[in-house]
């Protein structure tokens, strides 16, 4: 390939919008690779702009790196994703968004009873006291606080 057909690592950061220390920690996982000029630089393929949208949509609906490089490492010899790519390894993640966004409305119906209402009730409070393992082992009120901070 041709110098020319490459990007600098300045170039791939001001295309991607990614800084040159990310696409760099990119690279160390794997997600991303380069070439070496003889003085050392790093170049990378125009193709690399594909990969790192895949990592930016795959941040975007929550998945780690360790996940994003998985998927990455099903694809034959490190070639950008496709869109069928993405569609085929997609579908593997919607169960994990399923149960995101039923504990993002669970949260959110949480919130709902409880703004205003100003309790802040260890007791009850399913913001401020989900699962109340204390209150199942027979602790009341703010049992873990320090004395000096527990209301008496």
């Amino acid at each position: 390939m041709r110098t020319t057909d490459m990007l600098t690592i300045g170039e791939l950061a001001t295309r991607s919008g990614l800084a040159p220390s990310a696409l760099r920690y990119y690279e160390e996982l794997g997600l991303i690779t380069s070439t070496r000029t003889p003085s050392g630089r790093r170049r990378f393929e125009r193709s690399t702009l594909r990969r790192l949208a895949f990592v930016r949509a795959g941040r975007n609906v929550g998945l780690s790196l360790d996940d994003i490089a998985g998927a990455l490492a099903t694809l034959p010899d490190g070639r950008p994703p496709t869109r069928a790519d993405w569609m085929r390894l997609s579908k593997a993640w919607q169960h994990r968004l399923d149960e995101q966004i039923a504990a993002l409305q669970a949260l959110r119906n949480d919130l709902g009873s409880c703004i205003g209402c100003g309790c802040l009730s260890l007791r009850r409070c399913a913001l401020s006291n989900p699962s109340d393992s204390a209150g199942r082992a027979g602790a009341t009120g703010a049992a873990y606080l320090p004395p000096a901070l527990r209301r008496g």
